[in-house]
């Protein structure tokens, strides 16, 4: 485990908004969090009034609340006084057409305005929304708006023709279908119902606890589960969006993330949102250049990324970067995965600052632990946890949950409920949301341990974890190692069986461009695993790909890699991006 630390950016940085981790964590409560919101008359909260018309009321409706970038490079920009006129309209359309308090609406779109004026419209009308990524197939769709129930979908044209058309018939619950470019039979045309709705709408006089977002998260088999989560999130959205991501109000903030993935919605909507910044919405998917270009064109001030998107990045080369003026950016963070020592350096040494990893998977709705913008950033590690946020290292036993304090101790990474953003189920699987808490403590199902400083390391997912020889052995330490050398890219890590040790170490490893798959490179890497990890932990074998297969959201999908090489099922791969068997 690494611990060198990052002690600070090479160039001046502004004040961030937590001075002091210890001062604000002694003194932090959620009660005081949640007077940060207007909320609603009788004590209701809505996440869309806290986005977008609590901002228009309090004198900043000409602020530019989105920035869209079309594929072709065009700007289009949408004020908080637009945005609030045009959720109104959306609100009014869904009312109109009997769309009511509670009824799930779903989006499968790009990354167009009309999914974020969806998104915000359908929570003022008190419905649920609920994001698919664009590129699912027929049936990772069908699966998702069957467990849900979906009510309405809001899609376009050409997605519903090769997508949902011949969905609807094992849709029952489906209503109502808006199309945002044109009309097809048993659809209707939302662009002229926006245009005859109403500017005004009162928003759903909604309660903390009433249900606003469903998100999917796959399972290693079997269907996707359904996450709720609920108004009340909106507190830890826009708390951690200034805690965890130094948003300030005025700021302008890229967050790479589609809505589809839940990042793209708590971090790629509300939080920016609900802390009055300028978000950029960029339609296309990643290009260097493009990517470049636009932290330089649109100041950007904050960036959220993934460690996929910050590897290619890598991959391309620092050079690149030396064609840009990025001095207007001033935070960078990751999530999806841990992110690995070697890019926190390298963005460092390239950008005069690193990106500081976070941890929260799609059930905490929020961001737990981080590295925050003033404290020491420890490559490799996830962080501290935030404010208002318990974390600890446990062991389940026979007689229940054992806190492990001493430090390096792995163990499951568990959190202490309570926090706002808590998911409040799994959609019609309360046996299975059960079993998510025991003894007072959520069970992430993330391995971990924690340093003698209270920093906290991915070890890996608990099944994960590779059992060789009496070593208990984390795959991500073995693919950060890998990841040092200079001819690889990107490494996924699994464990094989094996008569004698239990299991074996296997390697999948993707090139930069310059190096080719050959066995003296095979022999130089394992060689130099061995030297940085041990025998024991370095893998006995190494198989080149051209891609490893990946979720939108960036993760490599460890578990695809062990059904393939095993001949397993491979379980729920709706989530699949890119893939190279």
């Amino acid at each position: 485990m690494k611990k060198d630390r990052i002690t600070k950016p090479a160039r001046v940085i502004p004040a961030a908004n937590m001075v002091s981790y210890e001062d604000t964590r002694a003194v932090f409560t959620w009660e005081a969090a949640r007077d940060q919101m207007s909320g609603l008359p009788n004590g209701g909260l809505n996440i869309a009034f806290e986005a977008i018309d609590r901002h228009v009321a309090a004198g900043h409706g000409d602020q530019v609340a989105m920035r869209w970038i079309a594929k072709s490079g065009a700007r289009t920009d949408f004020t908080y006084r637009e945005m609030h006129v045009a959720t109104n309209r959306f609100a009014n359309v869904l009312r109109s057409r009997g769309i009511e308090r509670g009824d799930k609406v779903y989006s499968l779109l790009g990354r167009v305005p009309e999914l974020y004026i969806a998104a915000l419209g359908t929570l003022k009308a008190g419905a649920v929304f609920c994001p698919l990524f664009s590129a699912f197939g027929p049936e990772p769709i069908h699966a998702r708006m069957e467990i849900g129930g979906a009510n309405a979908v809001i899609t376009s044209s050409r997605l519903y023709r090769r997508k949902l058309q011949g969905l609807r018939e094992r849709l029952p619950a489906l209503r109502e279908v808006f199309l945002t470019d044109g009309q097809e039979d048993g659809t209707l045309s939302l662009a002229p119902l926006m245009n005859a709705a109403a500017d005004e709408f009162k928003t759903v006089p909604t309660q903390a606890e009433d249900p606003a977002l469903l998100h999917f998260t796959s399972g290693t088999t079997g269907k996707p589960k359904g996450v709720v989560h609920v108004h009340g999130a909106v507190v830890a959205h826009h708390v951690t969006g200034q805690l965890a991501l130094d948003l300030k109000p005025g700021d302008v903030y890229w967050c790479t993330a589609d809505p589809g993935w839940v990042t793209g919605t708590s971090y790629g909507i509300v939080a920016p949102l609900t802390n009055r910044t300028t978000m950029i919405v960029d339609e296309a998917e990643f290009d260097v250049a493009r990517w470049y270009d636009t932290l330089q064109r649109e100041a950007v001030n904050v960036w959220y990324t993934a460690p996929t998107g910050i590897r290619m990045l890598m991959k391309a080369g620092a050079g690149v970067v030396q064609g840009y003026d990025l001095s207007a950016v001033r935070f960078m963070a990751s999530v999806g995965e841990p992110l690995n020592p070697e890019a926190v350096t390298w963005s460092h040494q390239t950008f005069g600052m690193p990106f500081h990893d976070n941890w929260w998977p799609t059930e905490t709705g929020g961001i737990m632990i981080a590295n925050f913008a003033s404290m020491d950033v420890k490559p490799g590690s996830m962080g501290k946890p935030l404010p208002g946020i318990e974390a600890g290292i446990v062991e389940i036993t026979e007689n229940g949950v054992r806190d492990l304090t001493d430090p390096d101790a792995v163990g499951e990474l568990a959190l202490r409920p309570g926090w706002p953003s808590m998911m409040r189920g799994y959609l019609h699987e309360q046996a299975r949301y059960d079993k998510c808490f025991r003894d007072g403590w959520y069970l992430s199902g993330d391995l971990a341990m924690r340093d003698a400083d209270g920093y906290f390391w991915f070890v890996g997912r608990s099944n994960d974890l590779i059992k060789s020889a009496g070593h208990l052995i984390g795959p991500f330490e073995v693919e950060s190692a890998l990841m040092e050398h200079a001819a690889v890219a990107e490494a996924g890590v699994i464990g094989i069986p094996d008569e004698t040790a239990g299991e074996l170490v296997k390697a999948y490893v993707a090139l930069k461009p310059g190096h080719a798959p050959t066995d003296d490179l095979r022999l130089d890497l394992m060689g130099h695993a061995r030297k940085r990890l041990g025998p024991a932990v370095a893998p006995k074998d190494i198989a080149f790909r051209e891609n490893l297969p990946k979720t939108r959201s960036g993760k490599i999908m460890r578990r695809l890699l062990k059904a393939r090489e095993l001949g397993l099922p491979e379980g729920d791969i709706s989530t699949l991006e890119s893939d190279e068997k």
